[in-house]
């Protein structure tokens, strides 16, 4: 699986129209709403790298309201268990 995380600067006046756009593209799994420079980030995944064309400059890019985009391709993935396990502590929980 690779993975991308597009930064998006959009219309201001159609932010939302962008986000849910963007949000139905296949290889798009989430859109969030972001403060700094841009307004969006998504994140695309796909199962091979070459598929990255097709969904990013062939389909996220000419959504219309799109001002510019920047792209970050992730190295590995760290899942919320793998960081958990290498902080822990040993103890037991507290519930």
């Amino acid at each position: 699986m690779v993975t991308a995380i597009v930064f998006v600067k959009a219309d201001v006046a159609r932010i939302h129209e962008v986000a849910e756009a963007i949000a139905a593209l296949d290889g798009v799994s989430e859109v969030y709403s972001v403060t700094g420079d841009h307004d969006l980030m998504a994140m695309v995944r796909v199962r091979r790298h070459e598929e990255l064309n097709d969904v990013i400059p062939g389909r996220l890019n000419k959504v219309p309201g799109i001002v510019g985009t920047e792209t970050h391709i992730a190295f590995r993935t760290y899942s919320k268990h793998d960081i958990e396990a290498a902080f822990a502590l040993g103890l037991p929980d507290a519930d």
